[in-house]
């Protein structure tokens, strides 16, 4: 007997950690009383109530833990949590477009040639001496069609059509791009601007009172933090939804496009949300419906591995487009290396961070012209900061000229020989010829 409720009360102890961890997990408001109830049916075993003690001692009445549990409402938060994905997508997909890729393609027709007609001789002469050669098939060029080549995402940032999109989407010159709403509309797409070293590119076409996006701020992204991604996935499925988190900032990868341009973007977010080809340019979102991304690359080879140019840096090129109709890079004008340990030991360097300017097989490593000509920064030099930060793979002088504007003022502390000085360098705009540093 004393087992019996030994292994009884053991039980209900534990049903109620349970019950305590549940509420501590899931943010529920267990009703007090039932727990109360719980811890009457606990003390009733313990010590037995008068009425207990007159029936048989071999018989032990136990309160059913069903009707207890039964009454615990579901997980709120999760429904809640499910509405907030459903609204996001029901207010954004009228946003987000289709982009369609069109060109003129040749059109081959297969004939079949006999080769005596190349030996120039008369139909009677090769007739007289049975010259029947086989036949040849081979293929001749018929006109050309305008065929879909390929197709992308975007989306409309400005109720009078302007859209943002991925510069390796909308970037060949003899292409079409029919741009297609979520409402079956379709427009002819003109691009306004590709972005000289970033994948941003504006488009426009003819429409107004459109919906459009919010931007949001992706410099106070976090870890774990929802993700929603919406785009034209295999350009064939139009407003693809996924979701996922954020799983990662800052990247840096090397991107390839299918016509082998190879670039290298910096300071990417990367989430699991799944990102397919066709939807490069389409828009990340967060749970408010904000846009905290561009979607550009995926990793090859790997499962869940999407990057996302931060939407932070597409917010001056909108503008720029939008007042100036051409979008403005601020520039700096230095080629280098990021130290670290390995470079740090290869090049016998004083510091394991900073950025080494070094040419390499270039032939100048200071852009004639440029801020940091002016203000006589030299080869070897290393600037161990900007701004007050210090300068490592996570914080390049790539990305901090990134998000600065042409004419703002950075201030570097720069080590030459031994010594350590301050100087102050104003941005430039990248010119059109050059790549920038």
């Amino acid at each position: 007997m004393n087992n019996r409720k030994k292994l009884l009360t053991i039980t209900l102890i534990s049903f109620l950690f349970l019950v305590l961890n549940l509420n501590l997990v899931y943010g529920q408001n267990v009703q007090e009383s039932k727990i109360e109830q719980l811890l009457n049916t606990l003390k009733r075993i313990v010590k037995p109530n008068e009425q207990t003690k007159t029936k048989d001692k071999t018989e032990i009445t136990v309160e059913s833990t069903e009707s207890f549990f039964s009454n615990i409402p579901l997980y709120k938060p999760v429904v809640d949590y499910e509405k907030a994905i459903i609204n996001v997508v029901e207010r954004a997909s009228p946003a987000v477009v289709s982009i369609v890729i069109s060109k003129d393609v040749p059109v081959f027709e297969q004939v079949y040639l006999n080769p005596s007609d190349n030996l120039g001789l008369p139909p009677e002469f090769r007739e007289f001496f049975q010259l029947d050669f086989p036949q040849i098939p081979q293929l001749k060029q018929k006109g050309t069609e305008k065929k879909k080549i390929g197709g992308g995402t975007g989306f409309i940032v400005t109720s009078d059509g302007m859209i943002l999109t991925n510069k390796h989407v909308v970037s060949d010159k003899d292409a079409e791009y029919t741009i297609f709403l979520n409402n079956g509309q379709k427009f002819n797409g003109k691009v306004l601007a590709l972005h000289p070293t970033d994948d941003l590119a504006i488009v426009k076409i003819e429409a107004k009172n459109l919906s459009y996006l919010y931007l949001g701020n992706s410099d106070d992204l976090k870890l774990g933090q929802t993700a929603i991604a919406i785009g034209n996935a295999l350009g064939e499925f139009q407003n693809t939804v996924s979701v996922g988190v954020i799983s990662g900032l800052k990247r840096s990868v090397i991107a390839s496009d299918s016509d082998g341009t190879v670039e290298k973007l910096d300071g990417l977010i990367q989430t699991d949300a799944a990102i397919n080809p066709g939807n490069s340019g389409g828009p990340l979102l967060n749970l408010r419906g904000e846009v905290i991304g561009i979607n550009t690359a995926i990793a090859e080879g790997a499962q869940s591995i999407g990057f996302t140019i931060p939407i932070n840096r597409a917010k001056k090129t909108i503008n720029d487009v939008k007042y100036t109709g051409a979008i403005k890079v601020p520039f700096l004008g230095v080629k280098y290396i990021l130290i670290d340990e390995e470079v740090q030991k290869k090049f016998k360097l004083p510091f394991n961070y900073g950025a080494y300017i070094y040419s390499g097989e270039s032939r100048n490593s200071i852009v004639s012209g440029s801020p940091a000509e002016k203000i006589k920064l030299k080869e070897k030099d290393i600037i161990l900061e900007v701004d007050g930060k210090k300068i490592n793979s996570q914080n390049s002088i790539s990305q901090i000229v990134t998000g600065k504007n042409v004419g703002q003022k950075l201030i570097l502390k720069v080590w030459r020989e031994g010594k350590i000085f301050i100087v102050e360098a104003v941005l430039g705009s990248l010119p059109s010829n050059l790549p920038q540093q």
